[in-house]
């Protein structure tokens, strides 16, 4: 273990997460997390969530504890999905949570999960699959048809990029750079102003 992340707010405001030292893993800091959480605001509580490559968890968990309904939790690494588990298993409201371990792009494919109302995308920044999944995600009927998408992904693919890549279906709300990150939350043009 290298460390630990912390709930910044909701109900499980203070619990520690572990951060493992596994390759690749990118752990969504306080300052992004904050971020994302203000612009989305009131907005997340009732969400029905999923967090795909979840890491240490900690972007679906935050938002179970701001009020999401429930969070689906998606990640590869069989040793990070076993230091998830056994943390939420004495957590209040901890069936609200279910973690899969699973290649993302494999479960993706074959689900029949959802619809989520809120996409937490997290992909190593290495693959540009960020609009490939959420494709997938769409024609397999897993997104609601108002669902917010938060990305995080390298700078130069966030923000117009990334909508461009996502292609009319998306309009983009917010975008921001943060030191080698950018994060940009995005919603259904069908929809009105979340």
């Amino acid at each position: 273990m290298t460390g630990k992340l912390r709930i910044i707010a909701g109900r499980w405001r203070g619990r520690r997460i572990p951060v493992l030292d596994r390759p690749g893993l990118r752990p969504t800091g306080d300052r992004v997390r904050e971020s994302l959480f203000n612009w989305l605001g009131p907005r997340v509580v009732g969400r029905r969530v999923l967090d795909l490559y979840a890491g240490t968890g900690a972007l679906g968990l935050e938002a179970v504890s701001r009020g999401a309904s429930s969070a689906c939790l998606v990640e590869r690494d069989g040793a990070l999905v076993r230091a998830i588990k056994p943390l939420i298993a004495n957590w209040p409201e901890q069936e609200r949570i279910t973690v899969i371990q699973a290649d993302v792009e494999q479960w993706v494919a074959q689900s029949a999960l959802g619809p989520f109302d809120l996409l937490l995308l997290d992909p190593p920044f290495d693959q540009a699959v960020a609009a490939q999944v959420v494709a997938q995600l769409q024609a397999g009927g897993a997104l609601a048809p108002e669902a917010l998408l938060y990305v995080e992904t390298v700078p130069e693919l966030s923000g117009a990029p990334l909508a461009e890549a996502l292609g009319p279906t998306y309009v983009l709300l917010k975008h921001k750079v943060i030191g080698q990150v950018g994060l940009s939350l995005l919603a259904s043009r069908a929809s009105s102003e979340p």
